[in-house]
């Protein structure tokens, strides 16, 4: 089990050689300005670049050093949010639509590859959404009927599973799904980018937009950039308050990696329909093993961020599960977590951010479909830039009312307001003495909350519990090591720093 200073270690991250950027140390001017340096901010201004546009990327952490570094990476048009959900929201012209999508999404993704000639384990596999329960059973029938009804007849039921050990039930086929290397092919994305004379820069943390005909985002030196056009493609979007983060809700998602006989796993794709739900894919060529062992990673036991007293327990959920699922899986080699946004709808805000002018641009809402979800906003949002026509720009369009998912956009906003409760709680330490080492934990302090940080050294850090993004109270995750958000999301580390946004400020110092 691989983990460094008590944070989780995803398997992607081993010996990967990324292009060498600057923070930014000037101000400076371009056509295109990005905020992000995962795969939908490098998507975009990779094939912007390619039409002959100045693009500049400014990121706060590293190339990748967000969730694109986190995802499981399956390349997918089995959707999350399920295809009997969509028609039902979009209709079948819509749902046909957003299959069409990530389709051209996956198709881009192997383009890419082969043009720029990067060596990411991009390999076609199929993938299966299999029953555990006769009332899943019946889930997999609905969705067939889904399907079909919109004009995809590629898609089948299967009697029996590849994976045996996995179900006797029925399962559906999804032909030419994909499964690939997130970080090798950032890597080669970013080096490509960079050699069509895009500029990085990293460590470069965006603390101002301003919005106008020329837009400006400003980093936390004072620098800024100035641009015709800025696209915002973080994980949640940096520049928003309530417009978007309303209409959409955080959660983590645990994933561990575990040896197994090599060719006892056919290599495919896998996901059941539970509540919650799991995912299971090889790593294929992404992690060698000594020996005739290979690495299975799985997927799921999700919740809201913040909202996990124990998210310890989510990894030992999730390994027992396995365990029962594959009967000869070995040793825990790897174990992270990531953070997912699930719009209300099942789909994400990609396009024209709601504002005065039109030259702002969001992708986010990712859904569990990660890498085809940033490649959609790679494509979307440069025809937009372009002026170019585009069949989804009004599925995807960031301006939709929520109440397209009334239901959800409920839940999800009643969820926020009865974190209010923390204000009036009592805290979870008495004393900062209470804080062991490497540990943090909530004070109260007369009518306020503090979060008390203990370092390895014992030396205690004490910090408003507040969010600088709305106001809620943070959570100590003990997995992660960070003060995590419950309502919108945002993540600091153990020192207060933003690591996630939509909060841009960090936590504020205590004495």
């Amino acid at each position: 089990m691989k983990q460094e200073s008590g944070a989780t270690h995803p398997i992607w991250e081993d010996n990967i050689s990324l292009p060498t950027t600057d923070h930014l140390r000037e101000n400076r001017k371009c056509d295109v300005c990005v905020v992000g340096a995962g795969i939908a901010g490098l998507t975009v201004a990779y094939l912007l670049a390619k039409e002959g546009k100045h693009v500049i990327v400014l990121e706060s952490k590293s190339i990748g050093g967000g969730e694109s570094s986190r995802t499981a990476a399956h390349l997918s048009t089995a959707l999350d949010a399920r295809y009997t959900n969509l028609i039902n929201t979009f209709g079948e012209d819509g749902t046909r639509l957003i299959c069409q999508s990530h389709t051209r999404a996956i198709d881009k993704v192997s383009e890419i590859a082969k043009e720029e000639k990067i060596d990411c384990d991009f390999t076609r596999v199929d993938g299966y959404l299999f029953a555990s329960t006769r009332q899943d059973e019946e889930k997999l029938l609905k969705e067939l009927e889904a399907i079909q009804q919109f004009g995809w007849m590629d898609v089948v039921l299967r009697k029996e599973c590849p994976a045996g050990s996995l179900t006797a039930l029925p399962c559906l086929h999804f032909p030419n799904q994909a499964r690939l290397h997130p970080m090798k092919y950032l890597a080669g994305l970013a080096k490509a980018f960079i050699d069509k004379g895009g500029e990085v820069y990293t460590d470069t943390h965006v603390v101002d937009f301003k919005s106008g005909p020329v837009v400006t985002a400003t980093a936390k030196s004072g620098h800024a950039v100035s641009a015709n056009h800025l696209v915002v493609a973080t994980n949640a979007p940096a520049n928003d308050k309530a417009t978007i983060m309303t209409k959409q809700a955080p959660y983590r998602t645990y994933m561990i990696g575990l040896t197994v006989p090599k060719d006892v796993v056919p290599d495919a794709l896998y996901w059941d329909v539970q509540d919650p739900y799991h995912y299971i894919r090889l790593a294929g060529n992404s992690a060698k093993d000594d020996g005739d062992t290979e690495i299975l990673l799985v997927g799921g036991e999700d919740h809201r961020t913040g909202q996990e007293n124990n998210p310890m327990k989510r990894f030992q959920d999730l390994e027992r599960w396995t365990r029962t699922k594959f009967p000869m899986a070995g040793e825990v080699r790897y174990l992270w977590s990531g953070q997912v946004q699930e719009p209300v709808d099942g789909l994400a805000y990609i396009g024209r951010y709601p504002c005065d002018f039109d030259n702002m641009y969001v992708a986010t809402g990712d859904s569990g479909q990660d890498v085809t979800h940033a490649t959609i906003g790679g494509i979307l949002i440069t025809d937009l830039i372009m002026g170019r026509k585009n069949p989804w720009a009004k599925l995807y369009d960031p301006t939709r009312s929520g109440m397209k998912g009334a239901g959800e956009f409920m839940k999800y906003n009643l969820n926020v307001a009865t974190q209010a409760k923390d204000y009036v709680t009592p805290g979870e330490v008495e004393d900062p003495a209470q804080v062991m080492p490497g540990t943090g934990g909530i004070m109260r302090d007369g009518t306020n909350k503090v979060a008390v940080y203990c370092d390895q050294d014992g030396v205690r850090h004490k910090f408003s519990a507040v969010c600088t993004h709305m106001g809620c109270l943070v959570h100590w995750n003990n997995v992660e090591h960070s003060w995590d958000c419950p309502c919108h999301g945002s993540r600091y580390d153990p020192l207060g720093r933003v690591v996630t946004g939509p909060a841009r400020k960090d936590l504020d110092p205590l004495k």
